[in-house]
């Protein structure tokens, strides 16, 4: 098979996606939900939460809160479209991601569960141990959620060593209706506590307002190390391409590459619903708009993939707040008007091979 032809060459895509990601950081900075700043005061903001300057008045204070959000915002916009770049190329099918086979779902549910242990509703020691590590708590309660439906939805997706992907996709939306009802059972529980309420409320829907440097570092954390699996994941995920069988003969071990693609995508997808939320379909229509554009190759795919969702993210939020100002949308609600359609016109223009299935 000849060596497909990439659409845009490497370094330069990577330094027009980079650069688009500071100018969309800087561009968040400087216009906000609460007004404009001039691009002197959002600098010093920037220079200030880095360090670098003094914090010298409340424009300095909003550009470095401001600051935290936009970094926030590229790092999960990055993790869930590198989660779904991963899927897609582990499974073999365009039409897996993050929320669709219910890996966001799991992790919502644990992050609601860790929030209700925080908020009281479990015994007292273990409710005190929890509070002490709050962020940490949440994290590795999504984690874990996100990773046991994963677990679930393969193993019922799998037979003879096989995974079969139309049963993937049946198995992620009945799961997905379970971790959806069991959601509104922990609202209903806790509608009459406005604080748990609200809280789970945010993550159901999504919330990238009110960061802080320990959210953009958490999922920093978990990009580097997404990056530093890349290398042991690109040339086996082009291997898989051909089948598991070809991508053996070819000295590829499908099981550890398998293991490896699903913890990286799902440690990817728990760190940025456990610091913002469900913000689904990013996963999906990033990996698709990249392909087009650089190729299927996952050696480029997956670094351009990583920065493309960070553009994708920050560019809606930043249109929607240049747009809407303080009436914009949650993310997640901003998302799944993007990503539904997106995802039905996969569906329509694969009708030939759903037959097949």
């Amino acid at each position: 098979m000849a060596a497909e032809r990439p659409r845009i060459p490497l370094a330069p895509a990577l330094i027009g996606l980079g650069s688009l990601v500071v100018l969309l950081v800087i561009a968040s900075v400087a216009w906000g939900r609460t007004g404009r700043l001039g691009m002197t005061e959002a600098t010093r903001g920037i220079l200030a939460a880095l360090g670098l300057v003094e914090d010298d008045g409340l424009a300095a204070a909003k550009a470095s809160l401001r600051l935290w959000q936009a970094l926030t915002t590229a790092g999960v916009g990055a993790a869930m479209a590198l989660a779904g770049a991963l899927l897609q190329g582990i499974f073999r099918n365009g039409l897996a991601a993050p929320s669709i086979i219910g890996v966001t779902g799991g992790a919502s549910l644990g992050a609601a569960g860790a929030v209700l242990v925080l908020g009281g509703y479990a015994p007292t020691f273990v409710s005190s141990g929890a509070q002490g590590h709050a962020h940490l708590a949440v994290a590795a309660a999504s984690f874990i959620g996100a990773l046991g439906v994963t677990a679930l939805i393969v193993s019922l997706a799998t037979r003879a060593g096989r995974i079969s992907v139309p049963t993937l996709l049946l198995a992620g939306i009945a799961v997905n209706a379970c971790c959806g009802g069991l959601l509104a059972l922990i609202q209903a529980i806790t509608q009459q506590d406005y604080e748990i309420a609200r809280a789970i409320f945010l993550w159901t829907f999504g919330s990238l307002e009110d960061k802080a440097p320990v959210h953009a570092a958490s999922i920093g954390g978990a990009l580097l190390a997404a990056l530093l699996a890349i290398p042991f994941l690109a040339t086996e995920l082009d291997l898989f391409a051909g089948g598991e069988d070809d991508a053996r003969g070819l000295g590829v071990r499908p099981e550890r590459t398998k293991a490896l693609a699903i913890i990286v995508a799902t440690l990817l997808a728990a760190v940025s619903v456990a610091v913002a939320g469900q913000i689904v379909f990013v996963g999906l229509v990033v990996p698709h708009l990249a392909r087009i554009l650089f190729g299927r190759s996952h050696r480029r795919l997956l670094p351009l993939v990583l920065l493309s969702g960070a553009v994708f993210l920050l560019g809606a939020e930043w249109a929607q707040t240049a747009l809407l100002g303080d009436r914009s949308l949650r993310p997640g609600v901003l998302m799944s008007l993007i990503g539904g359609p997106f995802f039905l016109s996969l569906l329509v223009s694969r009708r030939g091979e759903l037959r097949g299935w």
